[in-house]
This record gives C-alpha cells, sequence and structure tokens, in this order.
C-alpha cells in the first residue's frame, strides 16, 4: 500500500470514541433512582448575565443515595439555581435549606423505569447513526483513492478495517445500552 492512497482509520476511531463518549455522557444524565452529581451537570443557570454550568455556581454532592445536595457559593443565586432546576426536566423539586439546595431523588415506578429503558433506546440509536456517518466518510475516502489509483485489493482490505472498526463500536454501543437498561430496572 502506497502512503498516499491510505485511509485515516485513526481519525475514524477518535470520532466514533467521541460519539461512545458523548452516549456515555447521555447515559449519565439519565435518572435511574440513585443519586449522582452528573444527573445536574447539564443544568445551565442564568448567572450574572450569562448561562453557567451548575457545578460553577455551587458544590455538588451526594451525601446519601437518594439525595443530591448543591451548596450555592453566592446567595442572590439560589433562587434562579432552583428555578434552574424545576425547569431542567429532571422531575425533581429542589427543597431549600439557607445555600444549601436538597434535592431527593423519588423511587422509580414501573412505568417510569420502561420509559427511560426506551430513552436510553433512542440514545444508543443515536450513537449508532453517528457511527455508522463515520463509516461512510471512511468508505468514501476509500472510494477516493480507489479514483487516485488504489488497487482493489488494497480497497478490499481498507474496507475491511473500516467495517471491523464499526463492528467493534457498534458492540460497545449495544452492550452499553445492556448495562443501562439493566440498570435503570434494578428496583
Amino acid at each position: 500500500m502506497s502512503d498516499d492512497l491510505e485511509i485515516d482509520t485513526d481519525g475514524l476511531q477518535r470520532r466514533m470514541e467521541g460519539a461512545m463518549a458523548a452516549l456515555k455522557q447521555e447515559f449519565a444524565s439519565l435518572r435511574t433512582g440513585r443519586a449522582s452529581a452528573s444527573m445536574v451537570e447539564p443544568i445551565m443557570v442564568d448567572a450574572y448575565g450569562s448561562m453557567t454550568p451548575i457545578n460553577q455556581v455551587g458544590t455538588v454532592n451526594v451525601p446519601e443515595p437518594r439525595m443530591v445536595t448543591i451548596n450555592v457559593w453566592d446567595k442572590g443565586l439560589i433562587g434562579k439555581v432552583e428555578k434552574a432546576i424545576r425547569e431542567s426536566g429532571l422531575g425533581i423539586n429542589p427543597q431549600t435549606n439557607g445555600p444549601i439546595i436538597m434535592l431527593p431523588i423519588p423511587e422509580l415506578n414501573e412505568e417510569r423505569r420502561r420509559e427511560l429503558t426506551k430513552v436510553a433506546a433512542q440514545y444508543a440509536e443515536h450513537a449508532r447513526v453517528a457511527i455508522r456517518n463515520v463509516r461512510r466518510d471512511g468508505m468514501d475516502q476509500i472510494k477516493k483513492a480507489k479514483g487516485n489509483g488504489m488497487s482493489e485489493d488494497d480497497q478490499k482490505v481498507w474496507s475491511d478495517e473500516v467495517q471491523d472498526l464499526t463492528d467493534t463500536f457498534i458492540a460497545q454501543v449495544d452492550k452499553a445500552l445492556e448495562g443501562k437498561q439493566a440498570e435503570i430496572m434494578q428496583v
């Protein structure tokens, strides 16, 4: 194989790893009935005239399995932090105790657990689509290299390598989804 006809499999792999990282972050934000600091990470607070991540206006702690606390540093922002939590779609009603906002995590019922497994499946499908798009880009690179003189044997080798990479990452997505759905359904 000549150097100018090589396919950037490292770049493709990096992009597929990025899709996996995004999936893991989305899974972390799914509430499973257990408290986790990562469940409040996506929440943005209107602080000092700009949208700020919640972990930059206070300290997020998990003192017990069903409780997340946020110790807000600026007392003037407590109301805004509460509002951001209520509007976040987490389905948690914050309770204020001085500068500390407590988020009691309610027990999930069976119906809500099933809904969350469907949401997890949607997140996994988005990751699969992203990985397949990276695969398509890799195959396009191979077609372009064929036009630049790549032999059919080399083309087959590169196609197999891109497909193996894709299969590996799709299997990782499926395994992550299985684990998340089991975690959600665990009572």
